[in-house]
């Protein structure tokens, strides 16, 4: 699944740690140690854990009864499921045939069940028949229904019989409702179905663990106007006895886990194509809009030949189908053979979507089709291990990606995007390893987060470097042929690819998956003639600088590169102690010396004084490779958080950056100078913090310009939006004015505003305007036909600086004219201001009631947490927010709570010691 924070890649910048920025791919959360006791029993696990919302509070959650797996006395083989929705009462009738093996004998059994009623149901094993004496029992908290029959099933195999209803529910989870726009332009209904994590049991009974593998025959009775579409081909349309319906029975589908089943009914139009290999690809669309499905069909049409040649493994369905789903909680979904999109993620408009749209499109089907191999054909245990799936889909995406538009440079976008993103979260208290015990399905929305997917990306990368690719490949199809069709657990990879690769991969990766953070490797150097020797010291860095985890020690494969050979490693080594030392030879007094060649290893880097002021000339002239400019800076930034260095002296390494012409390297400075941004705000300096941004950006914005020159770059047209929409926001004159003029001709028809220029011209023109430019935004919003449009015009509603404005945007996020997948992201737009984040933590607190009932059990309510609390920096709000939550349940945002609460305490202490010598370093800049 891909994470919905990786939507961000079409957000202006503003603050890293803000939804109002362009971060990009990939948020939610777990209980890591101390606080979390587990004993692990198969198949039943247990957990205990406390609630910890401070350091000086500790209260215990009420104590729950323990969460246990299903039994596995009896375990289904098929399942014969016959779904009819009723599109405009929002109900669904449901037939089921499951074939089941029984083990051994049994009184009961026992399924999961959530929202559905079953009306009757009936066993036939052969010798031992029962019907009406079954009887039936619902336990609402464990999510189960169990069937108690008059006397013991004998082992052997049986089909159990049932016949159910359900509705087609409003929350994007299990078998629900999507309201969408039919070409005769009425208000319309479709079917559409998330079943990952654990919402299967929502559409019909069933084993709902991704262990429990069975294979599927489904049939849709659905109108006969309507497109039904499921993870397999059609078999046969037939007619049904009302002639306004039809009977779509889909081909037996291959052994596969309950949270990858999928069906889909709705109005759609489709373009197609076959790969290389003959594999028949399909992407649905809106109907009158087919047109928007080409780009991501030629993705997917080189994505699945790339995949298949380098696991080696053909594509195990003889179809892929790629759809647009209006209402979807996530960023896409990779049910096999089916694979579910936010609009956003699938959908490119040749003449209205941006570059960084079509980019993210992009990378989302590379992620997606990735997991039809590793995910669907080979699928972990228990959500335990939901990061090979995440972590491993969230690694290759890049390398696909790569593969068909070299020109994107986009693992130098990876180094920014998800590198760097883990970091800062791994670093925070409360983060949790990659690796985390995880219990009842309440507790899996909180591991769909950075830590499984970016740390999970960043750590696979590190390895693929350390071993080489040849040996990855060769694991990766070893891996993949031993356990095609069953379940695994992480140490089988790591067998796989030590096997392939002759390295220690189980003892170095263990260090990596099975601890909470990373370490900071501090360097020092002696010059002896040509030779440097440098000290390197691992400890755990933590984001507050203290010496918390100590202890801690990692496996650490390190490249070191040089002035003379900046891309290529001239020493390699496993740092596997807290101390080592390493001769470099042929160094020339001046050059310089950068650990962690390109940005790959999971550290961070503080260099003495003399090897850092070595660098600074380094990034200057650009002989330092963009990834490793790209990672000094973002170090020195996490160490002046810490308070290890001071941050005035970092604020100075970004002036040595003038000169940049990197889109990536700016974007991760541009994010890096939020936090110094918004605790200016704080202050009486603020003004002068803005104008060294327009100091700063204001001779790569005179380069780029406002229009695009004939075959430029790619990132160039990323970076242009970039460097004007921070230029606009931090009031740059000229390019307030430049976008006013531009808008102005937008709205009145006479120049329409380049896809690439929307973004940071709405953005600029609302901070910088009231209540007309307001009104032209809705009015934008009504005419717009392309989601990508809606979502960017909803995401800068939020810039407004009046009051009564940013009240407005607020009560919209919540009216009919937003939809629940987007409401959020509406509300956290306001939150880039000092006074919008004060009224935007208001109005979640004024309307939890229903906002938690609108996301209760999915990771948007961890977001909308998240955003609304992570970036305040007094001691008073902390306790507001502690309070608040002591008093209101919020079970998938536990852990966003406990990140927030720290990250208002980092923001606090790091204003009060750096908040002098940053007021005398800004006001320099302000006239």
């Amino acid at each position: 699944m891909t994470f919905l924070s990786r939507t961000l890649i079409l957000v202006s910048v503003t603050v890293r740690n803000s939804f109002q920025i362009s971060s990009s791919p990939k948020a939610g959360c777990i209980r890591a140690p101390p606080y979390w006791i587990s004993f692990q029993k198969a198949p039943v696990l247990f957990q205990c854990r406390a609630r910890v919302f401070s350091t000086n509070t500790y209260s215990e959650m009420p104590e729950k009864k323990p969460f246990e797996r299903l039994p596995k006395d009896v375990v289904p083989v098929n399942y014969a499921i016959r779904l009819q929705p009723y599109l405009e009462k929002f109900t669904f009738d449901g037939v089921e045939d499951i074939s089941i093996q029984i083990k051994k004998p049994v009184k009961s059994i026992i399924l999961n069940c959530a929202d559905i009623h079953v009306k009757s149901v009936k066993y036939d094993g052969g010798k031992q028949a029962f019907g009406e004496d079954i009887k039936i029992t619902y336990l609402k908290e464990d999510e189960t229904v169990s069937f108690t029959f008059p006397d013991e099933l004998q082992t052997g195999d049986g089909t159990l019989k049932l016949t159910f209803s359900g509705e087609l529910n409003d929350k994007m989870k299990g078998f629900y409702r999507s309201k969408y726009t039919s070409p005769d332009g009425k208000e319309r209904y479709g079917a559409v179905t998330q079943f990952e994590a654990t919402d299967a049991r929502r559409a019909f009974p069933c084993w709902d663990e991704p262990s429990v593998k069975a294979t599927f025959d489904v049939t849709l009775v659905v109108p006969k106007d309507k497109v039904a579409l499921s993870n397999m081909p059609e078999k046969s349309v037939a007619a049904h006895t009302d002639p306004s319906w039809k009977v779509v029975q889909y081909e037996h589908s291959p052994t596969m886990s309950t949270y990858l089943v999928a069906f889909v009914v709705g109005e759609y139009d489709f373009v197609e194509a076959k790969d290389s290999d003959g594999v028949q690809v399909r992407v649905y669309t809106p109907a009158g809009k087919s047109e928007q499905g080409k780009f991501a069909l030629e993705v997917a049409v080189k994505t699945l030949p790339f995949y298949k040649d380098y696991f080696n493994i053909a594509y195990p369905l003889p179809k892929i189908d790629l759809i647009a789903i209006a209402d979807f909680a996530a960023g896409a979904m990779e049910n096999w053979g089916l694979v579910t999109y936010r609009e956003t993620a699938v959908l490119v408009d040749p003449v209205n979507s941006s570059s960084a749209a079509r980019q993210y499109v992009a990378l989302v089907v590379g992620h997606e089709l990735a997991h039809q191999w590793f995910g669907n054909l080979v699928t972990m245990e228990w959500w335990t291990h939901l990061w090979l799936n995440e972590g491993f889909a969230s690694w290759i995406e890049y390398l696909c990606v790569d593969n068909c538009f070299p020109e994107y440079d986009i693992w130098t976008q990876f180094a920014s995007s998800d590198f760097t993103r883990a970091l800062e979260l791994d670093a925070l208290k409360n983060s949790h390893p990659i690796e985390v015990p995880v219990g009842h399905p309440s507790e899996i929305d909180e591991i769909f987060d950075a830590i499984s997917y970016s740390k999970g990306a960043s750590v696979i990368r590190m390895l693929h470097d350390y071993i080489g690719d040849k040996d990855f490949k060769k694991g990766m199809n070893a891996y993949l042929s031993k356990h095609k069709y069953t379940n695994t657990f992480t140490e089988d990879l790591w067998e796989a690819l030590g096997d392939a690769s002759g390295k220690p991969v189980q003892r170095i990766m263990s260090t990596w998956t099975k601890q909470m953070g990373f370490p900071v490797l501090t360097v020092t150097q002696k010059v002896e003639g040509q030779k440097r020797i440098l000290t390197i010291k691992q400890k755990k860095f933590c984001a507050d600088g203290s010496a918390q985890g100590t202890e801690s020690l990692w496996e650490v494969p390190i490249g070191i590169c040089t002035a003379s050979s900046p891309q290529k490693s001239v020493h390699r080594f496993v740092l596997n102690e807290k101390e080592a030392t390493v001769t470099i030879d042929n160094i020339k007094p001046n050059d310089w010396i950068k650990i962690n060649t390109g940005a790959v290893g999971f550290y961070r880097t503080q260099y003495s004084t003399d090897m850092l002021e070595a660098l600074i000339p380094g990034i200057k002239d650009q002989t330092l490779p963009p990834r490793d400019r790209l990672g000094l800076q973002n170090d020195m930034f996490a160490l002046a958080r810490a308070g290890t260095v001071p941050l005035v002296q970092v604020l100075r390494l970004a002036e040595a950056f003038q000169n940049e012409t990197n889109y990536t390297v700016w974007n991760d400075l541009s994010m890096n100078l939020g936090t110094p941004l918004l605790l200016s705000q704080y202050t009486d300096y603020y003004d002068a913090a803005k104008a060294f941004i327009c100091k700063l950006f204001g001779p790569i914005g005179k380069k780029l310009g406002w229009d695009a020159k004939d075959g430029e770059p790619h990132l160039d047209a990323m970076l242009r939006s970039l460097v004007i929409g921070r230029l606009g926001k931090a009031g740059h004159k000229a390019t307030v004015e430049e976008a006013k003029r531009r808008f102005a001709a937008h709205c009145d028809g006479s120049s329409t505003l380049p896809a690439d220029l929307r973004n940071p011209v709405y953005g600029t023109v609302l901070k910088q305007g009231g209540e007309e430019e307001f009104g032209q935004m809705l009015k934008l919003l009504k005419t717009a036909d392309l989601h990508e449009e809606k979502v960017r015009i909803l995401r800068s509603l939020g810039t407004v600086q009046q009051e009564s404005l940013i009240q407005k945007t607020l009560d919209f996020a919540m009216s009919d004219e937003v939809r629940s997948q987007d409401t959020v992201f509406v509300i956290a737009g306001v939150t880039g201001s000092k006074l919008g984040r004060e009224m935007a933590w208001k109005f979640v607190k004024d309307n939890w009631k229903s906002l938690h009932e609108r996301y209760r059990g999915g990771f948007l309510l961890a977001r909308l947490v998240k955003t609304t609390t992570e970036n305040f920096v007094s001691e008073e709000r902390a306790k507001d927010i502690e309070e608040f939550f002591g008093e209101h349940e919020a079970p998938s945002a536990e852990r966003t709570i406990q990140q927030s609460l720290e990250n208002i305490s980092l923001n606090r202490n790091q204003l009060k010691r750096d908040g002098p010598a940053m007021k005398e370093f800004f006001s320099a800049y302000h006239s």
